[in-house]
């Protein structure tokens, strides 16, 4: 068991028992509601899955290492910085690809680089509601921003850690 998994059993055990304790049956709502979103997510959660143990076997981790190793320095980096920027989906999807890159052999600074962007870009869908709601010059600066910021955080990285 990983600490997470301590934390969230800890965390929804006395969620269901203050629950249960309401008596208004809020506990049974709450497991339906948990089952169905898991059968919603079991589908994604089992492509990104399989996405990440192919990608194990079918990438050298020699070609890892050479790309973004700690080795490869800034190069590494900047190469972290726009993979993550191409990782589609949620957390469900970029963290068991992005898991399986850095057990191949990816650097510390090239993977933080690599999550900060996936955070910070977002999907094209937010880009559009960002532009029509806060406006093309805002997201614009923002875009150039996490160009920017990604890189950063890598170099941090691997200075420091």
């Amino acid at each position: 068991m990983t600490f997470a998994f301590v934390i969230l059993a800890i965390l929804s055990s006395a969620a269901s028992i203050y629950a249960y304790r309401k008596g208004d049956g809020s506990h049974a709502r709450g497991f339906k509601i948990a089952g169905a979103s898991f059968v919603n997510m079991l589908p994604l959660l089992l492509m990104a899955f399989l996405l990440a143990g192919l990608m194990q076997v079918m990438i050298p981790p020699e070609l890892i290492r050479g790309w973004l190793g700690e080795e490869a320095g800034l190069r590494g980096i900047l190469i972290g910085s726009f993979f993550g920027i191409l990782i589609p989906g949620g957390p469900y999807m970029a963290f068991p690809i992005i898991a399986a890159v850095y057990n191949s052999g990816a650097g510390l600074g090239p993977v933080i680089a690599c999550i900060t962007a996936w955070a910070m870009w977002g999907s094209i869908t937010k880009i559009l509601f960002e532009m029509a709601l806060i406006g093309y010059r805002f997201t614009v600066l923002r875009l150039c921003l996490v160009l920017i910021f990604p890189p950063c955080a890598g170099i941090i990285a691997a200075v420091f850690f």
